[in-house]
């Protein structure tokens, strides 16, 4: 489990191919490393992945073809929001955010209004009903609050700092974007669905 709150960006230094997926090397940055051992999970922009190997400032990760599928931005190099997981006496700053991406958005717009910026982004419609005006949605990895939602479409305003330090910096119109809704939204509408059809 994740908040969507990112610790750190890295990079993408090589991805070789596997029988069924590829193996990642990553360049993890600033990310402190003191705690990690094998086996833990680090989301790499918001996909949850299972440290194979590590040297130095370096960790390696195995990505399913499932998981190419569904996601965007770890089939080659290139920059990485960074998370590690949550322990329980960790302070909640973002949202509970799973790591599983449900979908993938389109960039609409992302552009400078006063001091912050407007992201615009296009949901598949599966998931439009799940994204609500105030809620919570995590975006490649960064746990966002919705302004607007019109149809499929939805806005974020990102503050300074949250430009700074993820990788949303490099967005431009048509970017693809790793999306996880709100996770009590999912069970939620889950109860719903059941009630309407046993109702």
């Amino acid at each position: 489990m994740f908040s969507g709150i990112v610790a750190a960006t890295g990079r993408i230094l090589n991805v070789s191919p596997l029988e069924e997926g590829v193996r990642l090397t990553v360049d993890v940055g600033t990310l402190d490393l003191d705690d990690v051992q094998l086996g833990d999970s680090i989301a790499n922009n918001g996909v949850c992945l299972t440290v194979i190997a590590r040297e130095g400032n370096t960790v390696q990760f195995d990505v399913s073809r499932e998981s190419l599928n569904c996601t965007v931005g770890l089939d080659a190099p290139g920059e990485v929001n960074l998370e590690k997981a949550l322990r329980l006496a960790d302070r909640l700053g973002g949202h509970l955010v799973t790591g599983h991406v449900d979908g993938l958005g389109e960039v609409l717009r992302f552009a400078p209004v006063g001091e912050s910026h407007e992201l615009v982004i296009r949901a598949p419609a599966a998931l439009a009903g799940y994204i609500a005006r105030k809620g919570s949605i995590t975006v490649d990895g960064v746990s966002l609050t919705v302004n607007q939602v019109e149809g499929c479409d939805f806005s974020i305003n990102l503050i300074p700092h949250t430009v700074q330090v993820t990788t949303l910096r490099r967005l431009v119109t048509g970017s693809k974007v790793n999306l996880e809704i709100d996770l009590i939204a999912r069970y939620c509408e889950r109860l719903l669905s059941m009630e309407r059809s046993t109702g």
